[in-house]
């Protein structure tokens, strides 16, 4: 019997990951040249000659994408496929990753926007900022001026994005087991939407 189309999560892994870790150097590159790099702190450094440290840390971050990726997609997939377990849901471990994979382009979308926000809107910001942007999250809508430094990343974690993302998670397990749906949501939502508040939650509790 002919497999079943899953439509875009018939998709080949190994490419789309490349696929995926080239969008998001070019973005960072685009990010950093045009932006980060243009600000009045980078430029004071360039003229003292002391930006060698932070070519460095960008070219690290560059030859880094693909671990990072690897390292959250096996570590998210392993929290879904655990949970997918718990459900009775059969899916496979490469399944999972394959959706936490695709899953993950949601999270490009911001990287755009920031960059236009910065090109075309607020084309004078400090290092500050561009620090505190985050598109359409709670970063948005409090005094950042009198924020503790701890609640920085979580508000900007909490995002309309992040939101998405756990939808489309939940679509691609639905589409990878062919179950109910219902089903689908509650194991993203028991494992890995829950996983993500209690990761904020200690985060807040250690930082220093």
């Amino acid at each position: 019997m002919k497999n079943e189309s899953k439509g875009i999560y018939d998709i080949n892994t190994t490419g789309f990951f490349i696929l995926l870790c080239i969008a998001t150097l070019v973005l960072l590159i685009v990010k950093k040249t045009f932006i980060e790099n243009t600000t009045m702190a980078f430029e004071i450094l360039d003229e003292r000659g002391e930006m060698g440290i932070f070519h460095a840390i960008s070219a690290l971050q560059y030859l880094t994408i693909p671990i990072v990726y690897l390292w959250k997609f096996t570590i998210i997939a392993f929290i879904l496929w655990v949970g997918a377990f718990m459900f009775g849901y059969k899916i496979t471990y490469g399944q999972t990753w394959k959706v936490v994979l695709l899953s993950e382009s949601i999270f490009l979308i911001p990287e755009v926007l920031k960059i236009v926000w910065f090109l075309f809107i607020e084309t004078n910001p400090n290092y500050f900022d561009i620090r505190e942007f985050y598109p359409l999250s709670l970063i948005n809508i409090v005094d950042t001026a009198a924020l503790s430094d701890q609640y920085f990343y979580p508000l900007k974690a909490l995002n309309i994005f992040e939101i998405a993302y756990w939808f489309i998670l939940a679509e691609g397990m639905n589409v990878m087991a062919h179950k109910k749906k219902n089903i689908a949501y509650s194991i993203v939502f028991s494992s890995y939407t829950l996983f993500f508040f209690l990761w904020l939650g200690f985060y807040i509790l250690i930082y220093k």
